[in-house]
């Protein structure tokens, strides 16, 4: 009767048209083809995996909350529909509505979902069991709301099918730590939920959009998880699809089009840190899948992008006069005006001008653009000048203090290598001040542990990871998140839910620090000269009292395994090398003592050569196969 993938869909089985697809089937009834004109868009195959139902889940818990309003609980928050399998008189109406949370008095709580009703409805046909699901649908939710029924419903009557595009999967984390499992199947859950045909911001309310800004801040999070060649590449088609002639990339995609102008919450596009995904995406693919047709297809694309950064920044600090400005989004405190300038919005949107730039001259190079590589190379020399100008002083501060500052001016390289070390100080002082908790939003919580990590703070990274009150990661998973929220905030014990009109329960943006647990926690890491994980390292950084961690992590040659575990003041690494590869593997352990593979010391191994010792690490170049190494480790490596 009616459907809507936001509002939901009515369907009146007493309609149906029984045996129509049969040959005997009489259709005289039918009323006659229209021929109309082929539109002037052009068809084309699709180039990513189709969305199907992947999983079904039976719900956990069935209560009856009021005469005849059954709450199902699956347990999971989930993207689909529920399946109904029912018996019944013709006529009744059964209407299952959709929520993430319940009430505090166990109703179903939907105030979040804003103008969607999300809301199915199913008039029986009346003819002994029937089976039905929608069809144009779909819906965000761990609660199904049931009513219509006069008498409990059987076993069986509701299932939640899980629905997603069908990208296969390719990593997996498991830690000691049964939070930490938890938080990183969160992310791998809200990837699920969100990744249907394009990267959407979340499922359940009425948004559902391609927000680029999202989707680049997880998008090697999410190439752990899943294999995202083919998704990725479908939607960087979306992304230049929606850039306008002056070179602008859009904070959303896909975009609607009326005439010649774009229409959308996100008005002309351009915002920094969410356009930027246009270099970024491309970059990540590369990177991860070593695949240069990425880059050729959206060259000019993505030098048009910087060219009009250029072409509107002329003194190098991007000023970024479109006005929709997000910065941090959703950082603490938060800042969530959409056209208003700030120091800090300023500090983001120049850095990610240097990063893209970087990137690009890379980029250039590895399709044989010198003049381009060089190009964009000074670009990024002369951004990096006008930023320390702008924002540095001379102890090493940034005139913009918050974390988000620190970890851009570090992860980019925009410091002089003078004051790098103090910089990292200022940044611990920061995060300490507030008695070691984070601060970060979208942007900032992508870098956050890697670039603590990177600066040879890994203790600190840990600290943040552990941290279980509000606000940090464990957080929501100690209240009982199955998937990422939109918000640090979107409740606590003391405020409950926060505002309705922006607070999603199923949002994988800061679910990014999934990448850390992949490449530094487990320690499966991209070598920085090689793409495609030909050649990579493994290097893990053991801590938070973990006895153990690792990953597998399919790539393109095969199956890597990195895992560790203590015993004692032994430490047990084990990795395992696909064929046709090498790794750089970093061996944590104390200074001046013995490592040993398979108990034989690693020196007698054939094939195993020895290169380096850096900081708690002995550095081995290994060739495939499955190893493990032994050393001795002491707690104080962590510090």
């Amino acid at each position: 009767i009616s459907s809507d993938f936001m509002m939901g869909e009515i369907y009146d089985a007493r309609h149906e048209l029984i045996g129509w697809n049969k040959p005997d089937y009489n259709d005289k009834g039918w009323s006659d083809v229209c021929s109309v004109q082929l539109p002037k868009s052009p068809l084309v195959a699709q180039q990513s995996e189709p969305v199907q139902i992947i999983e079904t889940i039976q719900p956990v818990s069935v209560n009856e909350i009021s005469q005849g309003t059954w709450i199902y609980n699956l347990g999971q928050n989930i993207t689909g529909w529920a399946r109904l399998t029912v018996n019944g008189t013709a006529g009744t109406r059964i209407t299952l509505r959709y929520g993430e949370r319940l009430n505090s008095d166990g109703t179903l709580y939907t105030e979040n979902l804003r103008r969607a009703e999300a809301t199915d409805v199913y008039v029986l046909r009346g003819q002994g069991q029937e089976v039905w699901q929608p069809h144009f649908t779909f819906h965000g939710f761990q609660y199904i709301e049931l009513t219509g029924l006069n008498t409990q419903p059987p076993d069986g009557t509701v299932v939640g099918c899980v629905i997603h595009s069908a990208t296969p999967p390719a990593g997996k984390f498991d830690c000691s730590n049964p939070h930490i499992n938890r938080l990183w199947l969160n992310g791998l859950w809200s990837q699920k939920d969100n990744f249907l045909s394009v990267p959407t911001d979340c499922p359940q309310r009425d948004e559902r959009l391609g927000w680029t800004g999202d989707a680049q801040v997880f998008s090697r999070t999410a190439s752990y998880n899943m294999d995202v060649a083919a998704f990725f590449t479908k939607w960087m088609i979306d992304v230049e699809d929606a850039q306008t002639p002056e070179g602008i990339f859009p904070d959303t995609a896909p975009r609607l089009k009326e005439g010649s102008n774009f229409v959308g919450l996100d008005g002309l596009g351009g915002a920094a840190g969410w356009a930027d995904a246009g270099i970024i995406i491309p970059w990540t693919l590369w990177r991860v899948y070593d695949d240069t047709r990425i880059i050729q297809r959206h060259y000019h694309a993505m030098v048009a992008w910087l060219d009009y950064i250029q072409r509107t920044n002329p003194n190098g600090i991007r000023e970024n006069e479109l006005g929709n400005n997000y910065g941090d989004w959703l950082c603490i405190p938060s800042d969530t005006t959409f056209r208003t300038q700030s120091p800090m919005k300023t500090l983001l949107a120049t850095a990610y001008w240097a990063d893209d730039a970087a990137k690009l001259s890379r980029m250039a190079n590895a399709i044989g653009r010198q003049q381009d590589t060089e190009r964009f190379q000074t670009m990024f020399e002369q951004v990096r000048q006008a930023f320390q100008k702008e924002f540095l002083l001379e102890d090493g501060r940034l005139t913009v203090n918050t974390q988000t500052a620190y970890l851009l001016a570090l992860a980019f390289d925009l410091l002089p290598e003078t004051v790098r070390e103090r910089a990292v100080e200022h940044l611990i002082e920061n995060i300490k001040a507030l008695d070691w908790h984070l601060s970060t939003g979208f942007i900032g919580i992508s870098h956050l542990n890697l670039t603590l990590t990177a600066v040879g703070r890994p203790d600190v990274a840990w600290r943040l990871l552990l941290n279980e009150d509000y606000p940090s990661w464990l957080y929501p998973v100690l209240h009982g998140a199955t998937t990422i929220w939109e918000r640090w905030n979107g409740w606590t014990e003391k405020d409950g839910f926060f505002n309705p009109q922006m607070n999603s329960f199923n949002h994988y943006s800061l679910g990014s620090v999934g990448e850390w647990l992949y490449r530094c926690a487990a320690g499966i890491e991209l070598a920085p000269d090689a793409n495609g994980f030909k050649k990579f390292m493994l290097r893990p950084y053991p801590g938070g009292g973990l006895s153990y961690a690792g990953a597998d992590y399919n790539s393109m040659y095969g199956l890597i395994k990195s895992r560790w575990q203590r015993q004692d003041n032994t430490l047990i690494y084990e990795v395992t090398i696909p064929p046709n590869t090498t790794a750089h593997v970093y061996v944590p352990g104390d200074v001046d003592t013995p490592i040993y593979e398979s108990d034989v010391p690693v020196e007698q191994i054939e094939g195993i050569k020895v290169l380096d010792r850096k900081g708690q690490f002995t550095v081995f170049d290994v060739p495939s196969g499955s190893y493990q190494f032994k050393s001795r480790y002491s707690t104080n490596n962590e510090n």
